[in-house]
This record gives structure tokens, sequence and C-alpha cells, in this order.
């Protein structure tokens, strides 16, 4: 998927899968905001959702609601099949080795947690160190910070370039002997920024380090390959992959995930519980799944893998490269207004700032004409203060925009700009 938008096409042809044909699998496309057609261009935050996902959730509640693993009954049987139906899509979907490695979580954040409050507190000391970039998330940074406080490890971060491409000399001096983990994003969700996973996971291992990988932004856009990449901690989000939101997965190496200890405690996760003897725990992965999991939105993220893979992941991604080429070079031609992020290799984020405009009013304005993009620090103030800013606007890209939509995007955003400045 990697593409340039340095020197973009002048006009593109259409994606070779049939747009008009993947808007129809989407009944929120089909309505109205204020009066105009919506386009949806805040794919980065939250994907939009096919029916085919969607009816999962009638489905189970209507034929086969039950809990799973525990029960005897058919209920619990269909229900039980269906939920681990889906660890073994996610497997193929990001290939791993063994569906024991898939863990379900609420979401990233949660997965990011997991190693942190498991691995993290069993592993670090004061001395050592944690290597995140300045590219990263919230998520990957708060918890790490908490840990820090508490244990007196350090954290080092990894710089940036003026285009937005993580500064790998920089990670090249900064990994040694102290370094115990690499915790970095896969996509950028502020610049939209590519990192090469793979490179940086076998720099970190000939340090001895590991590396966690923030899927979020990548697993929507681009074929995931764990394996290929070496990753030991793999984490995404189901409601970026045009699934259901409070799902998400952690993948693990086994060996790592087998030697931490649980995080939560509760059913489900424990082989036997005495006042007297105390507890055992269950094997992975239901060692890191205590209580009721969100069953419908697990069964309802491998429905949503399963759509990503009949378009095509690697198809998809292309597509969304052409609209961002095709709206960076539209964007260029508007007075005053910056993009931030214009590396090479970029998945489908257009974050920008206009001179004498605040992205919020952009933002507000924007939306009355029937367009929705994210507008705000996106969750990475350390990033955004780097470059000057406190918020931007950022409008991203998925499989069912048009090049129609950009167009009308580019014509509502100039209008705007000129009633706010």
């Amino acid at each position: 998927m990697p593409h340039s938008v340095i020197e973009p096409t002048p006009k593109l042809e259409q994606a070779p899968f049939d747009v008009a044909r993947l808007r129809q699998d989407f009944p929120v496309l089909a309505r109205k905001v204020h009066g105009k057609p919506l386009i949806y261009l805040d794919n980065a935050a939250t994907s939009q959702t096919p029916q085919q996902v969607i009816d999962v959730f009638s489905d189970y509640y209507s034929r086969y609601n039950a809990n799973i693993h525990r029960g005897l009954h058919t209920l619990a049987d269909e229900a039980t099949a269906a939920f681990e139906g889906t660890r073994h899509k996610v497997r193929a979907f990001l290939n791993a080795e063994d569906a024991r490695q898939i863990i379900f979580t609420r979401g990233t954040t949660e997965a990011i947690n997991l190693v942190v409050q498991s691995w993290g507190r069993k592993h670090l000391a004061p001395g050592d160190e944690v290597m995140i970039s300045l590219l990263e998330h919230h998520s990957n940074i708060v918890p790490w910070q908490l840990l820090a406080a508490e244990i007196g490890f350090t954290i080092k971060v990894i710089p940036v370039e003026a285009n937005g491409a993580l500064d790998m000399g920089a990670y090249r001096e900064l990994l040694s002997e102290r370094t115990k983990l690499v915790a970095v994003n896969h996509v950028s969700n502020a610049l939209g920024t590519i990192n090469p996973v793979q490179e940086m996971a076998a720099l970190a291992h000939q340090h001895g380090a590991l590396i966690l990988i923030d899927g979020a932004q990548a697993a929507p856009h681009q074929v995931v390959d764990v394996q290929a990449i070496n990753a030991d901690f793999y984490a995404f989000s189901g409601h970026k992959v045009y699934g259901p939101t409070g799902v998400g997965v952690l993948y693990g190496k086994q060996a790592l995930l087998e030697a931490m200890p649980p995080w939560q405690g509760g059913g489900e996760m424990i082989k036997t519980v005495s006042f007297d003897a105390g507890t055992t725990f269950a094997a992975i992965p239901h060692k890191f799944e205590a209580g009721t999991p969100a069953i419908a939105e697990v069964i309802a993220l491998g429905r949503a893998l399963e759509w990503v893979e009949s378009v095509g992941v690697n198809a998809i991604g292309a597509w969304e490269g052409q609209l961002l080429d095709y709206a960076t070079q539209a964007v260029g031609g508007i007075d005053g207004l910056r993009i931030l992020g214009t590396a090479p290799h970029k998945a489908g984020v257009l974050s920008f700032v206009v001179e004498g405009a605040h992205s919020q009013d952009i933002g507000l304005l924007i939306d009355q004409l029937g367009i929705a993009i994210r507008t705000g620090h996106h969750c990475a103030q350390p990033l955004l203060a780097h470059f000057g800013v406190d918020a931007t606007c950022r409008a991203s890209f998925a499989a069912y925009n048009t090049l129609e939509e950009v167009d009308s995007f580019i014509e509502a955003l100039q209008r705007v700009i000129g009633m706010v400045r």
C-alpha cells in the first residue's frame, strides 16, 4: 500500500473494485445530515459498519443468545462455536501461528494496558527503558507513564523528521542493553505515517528487547503478517476495521503469553479456586479473558473481517491511497493550508491546519454541509505540540469513499474557509 504524497497523480481511474457496489452494504451512507448527503471522512476514528455485520446482532440475540464455554445446552454450544470461530478468523487475518495467541479485549487501548500491567509489571525495574515514539496515540503513552511513575523505569521517545516520518537514525542510537520493550504504532492516527515495523522489530530484537505494535490504524488498510513482522505483541480494534465498538484483539507470542500473569481475575480465567489451596489459572487465551465477554461483538468482528477479506485488504489500501493522493493534490491549491505529515509512506489520512482559521470552526461549519471530519488533537498532543499546533483538521478515507466525495469535500472546505477568515 505505500505510495507517494509528494508527487500525486493528476486524475485517477476508478478502483479495481466496484465502490458503488460496496457502498450498498452500508445503510448509514444513504442518510442525510442537515439536508445534505452524508460524506463520512472520519474513518480513522471509527469506520462505518456494513449490513452483514449489523445483522449479526439481530441473529445472535434472536436465535442463540447464551453464555459461552461452560454451558451444555444447544444455545451455549452454538454461541461458543461462533465466538471461537472468530478467534480462528483473527488468527488467519494476522497470520498468527496458533489461535491460542489471540486474546479478545475491548479494543487496542485495553490490549496495550494488558501488556503494560501483566508483562510490564512483572519484567520492568528501575534502570530499564521502554521506548515509544512521538507518533503515539495517548493509549500507548499514558499506560507506560502510569507504570513508570510506580516502578521507576525510564521512557525514551523516538523523534520524528520534519515530514512526519519516524527518525530511524535516532531510533538506532536510542536502542541499548537497557531497552526492554519498544512500543510503537504501525500507522499514525494523526498523520497517517506508516512505520517500518519489521525493521524496527529486527533492531529491537538485536538488543534483546521486545516490540509491541499498535495496529489499530494498520489492520483496516494493509495486510498484517505478525510472523513476517516478528511482532512480540500486536493489537487492533474492531470498530476501525468495519466492525463493532467494544471489541479488540491482542496477539502475543505463545511463550510470552504463557509466562505472563493474569491481569484481571474472575470467572472463565481460572482452572481451580480454593480458599485453602489458592487459585490456579486457565491456559491461554482464557487466562486473560475474565468474565463474560462481548459475545455478539466478537462474533460480529469475525463477520467484519470476512467482509474485509471479500473485498481484499490490499485493494482497499490501494483505493484509499488513490483518494489520499487526489485529495492531497487538491488541497495543495488552497491558500494558507498546511498539511501535517508528508512522509513518503502514508495511509489514508489527510491532516491539515489553515492559517487564520481554527480547526473546530472548520469542523462545525463543514458538518452543516453534510461532511464529517475530525478536529482536535486526535489523542496525540505531544506530536501536535512538536509541530507547533494544538489541533488539526483530519479527513480519513475508507473503502466506501469516492473521488466525487473528495471533490465535494474540497469545495465545501474552500467555502468554509472563506466564511471563517
